[in-house]
């Protein structure tokens, strides 16, 4: 009987690269190490070393990897991988054709490729692949980058390609333990399709504990996959309005006892008065941007508020949202007058791909400069026509395409999380004749996702699992929250300070009472 197919966990997925090692770590014991920690699945690659040293570098490497339970694969060198009996190759698009490949190996053999377009990854399926390696993620120092990068967004395109089929998928290139959250947390299709795991290079063979770097990665992918594909810090299922209503009282109340620290990158024109804003709800503000200070501040903060008004600062911007991230922190993202010229859209662009947004928040030209959409059009930072014909399913396809939840701004307000829609009517039209009105709303949404994420912080012990969330707490309750805040408009001139006064007066029930909610989808 011919041997059957091995049943591959591609959860972790070690690459070697004995050139990354440490001057203190000997290869194999960096492997062995390595397989301690939970490495599912091993790949030798070796580009400079010559066939002999290869042959004995990978019969040794199988000889661990059986030790352990571990299916190991030969990077290109399909004659190694027979000579040692390997359990299958891996291929790049420069390397031997697959249908050759194909020729040459057992039946039961594993055959990868690497895709970097989705056309790529639509012929590796035509072509039988039993997975595909999706990349480069991020920029990296393992390899010269003969493609492009492609950051975690551009990686659901490449898997709604494997919709439908058994095709396993992986997604490589710079990925580490301050990433891999963001990186699965993105990296799924429009239909849900989700990557089986990580491959992984200098984030466990350069440390000098291998072992631990693995058991802290193969945690985080573990508990990632268990939670599934829908978006972790949303609503629960079946959202009510009522429910929505109680909720955004209750981060009110939050708000107003944890106090969160704020962290605003926000745009001259408007930061005295989003300070003021967040101190009238309660929390406090601080307005920083120097790259050098984000590492230290992330720990400190509730949630961090990115609004790129005038695009300053675009280095803190980054540095900020990828240690937000690194920290489970929410990140609001308003991409104020996005659709104005090519340089901001370039902006956006690299700080989306740079970290993920919990929330984005944006007027009708705004999101649809973000969202490719020839709906609306851009007037500066302002909005021109009618809007979305279909404003619910608008919201709704972008929150599914970020991740995210999306507020989209105006007379009526729309939120989603890729499930949900909820309409809420408490906007004024004026509010678009106040500068900085929109500035404001996203100081206030960022508040109350800092008062989730605190609260939500509070109600986990110390020895709580670990559940693969990159924000914890109710992302799209605290969005609505933020948006019913700013309510209370009078004449353009007494805007600010009337709004500043019935934020310090606002209370739950008021809140409560006062929010015109609809749960229009589900």
């Amino acid at each position: 009987m011919a041997p059957s197919k091995p049943a591959i966990d591609y959860s972790l997925y070690l690459v070697t690269g004995r050139d990354l090692l440490p001057s203190t770590k000997d290869y194999f014991e960096s492997l062995e190490e390595s397989l301690q920690g939970g490495v599912t699945l091993v790949q030798i690659r070796e580009k400079t070393a010559d066939t002999g040293e290869f042959l004995a570098i990978a019969q040794r490497s199988l000889a661990l990897c059986r030790k352990y339970g571990v299916p190991l694969l030969v990077n290109d060198r399909i004659d190694v991988a027979l000579a040692i009996g390997a359990d299958g190759v891996h291929l790049g698009q420069s390397d031997m054709p697959p249908a050759a490949a194909r020729a040459l190996l057992p039946p039961h053999a594993v055959l990868g490729i690497s895709c970097n377009t989705p056309a790529h990854a639509r012929q590796a399926r035509a072509d039988g692949a039993d997975y595909v390696g999706l990349g480069p993620v991020w920029d990296t120092q393992t390899k010269r980058l003969t493609s492009p990068v492609l950051g975690v967004r551009a990686l659901g395109a490449l898997l709604a390609e494997l919709d439908g089929s058994a095709v396993n998928a992986v997604a490589i290139g710079g990925i580490n333990a301050a990433n891999v959250l963001h990186c699965l947390h993105g990296a799924v299709s429009p239909a849900g399709r989700t990557l089986d795991g990580v491959a992984v290079v200098s984030g466990i063979v350069a440390s000098p504990d291998p072992r631990r770097a693995a058991q802290t990665l193969a945690g985080l992918v573990r508990a990632s996959k268990a939670a599934g594909p829908r978006m972790r810090f949303a609503a629960a299922p079946g959202c009510t309005a009522d429910g929505l209503r109680a909720q955004a009282g209750a981060l009110l109340a939050a708000v107003r006892a944890f106090s969160p620290l704020v962290h605003q990158i926000t745009n001259n024109v408007v930061t005295n008065q989003s300070a003021n804003a967040t101190l009238a709800l309660g929390a406090s503000p601080i307005m920083a941007t120097a790259p050098e200070e984000m590492a230290d501040l992330s720990t400190a903060v509730g949630a961090l508020l990115v609004n790129f008004g005038t695009i300053q600062n675009l280095d803190g911007m980054l540095a900020a949202g990828r240690h937000a991230n690194l920290n489970r922190k929410p990140v609001v993202f308003d991409p104020v007058g996005v659709g104005a010229t090519r340089y901001r859209r370039t902006a956006a662009n690299a700080l989306l791909d740079a970290w993920q947004a919990t929330v984005i928040k944006g007027n009708a030209a705004e999101l649809g400069a973000l969202a490719d959409s020839p709906e609306v059009q851009a007037k500066g930072v302002d909005s021109v026509g009618r809007g979305f014909a279909d404003p619910a399913r608008f919201v709704r396809a972008l929150a599914r395409k970020e991740r995210c939840v999306v507020v989209l701004s105006g007379a009526t307000d729309w939120v989603s999380d890729g499930a949900a829609v909820v309409r809420l009517a408490n906007g004024h039209p004026l509010l678009g004749a106040i500068t900085g009105s929109g500035c404001v709303l996203g100081t206030c949404v960022a508040a109350f996702c800092a008062g989730a994420s605190m609260a939500a912080a509070a109600g986990r012990t110390e020895d709580a699992r670990e559940d693969g969330q990159l924000v914890r707490g109710d992302m799209l309750a605290a969005a609505v929250g933020g948006v019913l805040a700013l309510t209370d408009v009078r004449g353009s001139g007494t805007f600010l300070p009337a709004l500043i006064d019935e934020l310090g007066k606002l209370t739950p029930e008021s809140l409560v009472a006062a929010a015109k909610i609809e749960v229009v989808e589900q």
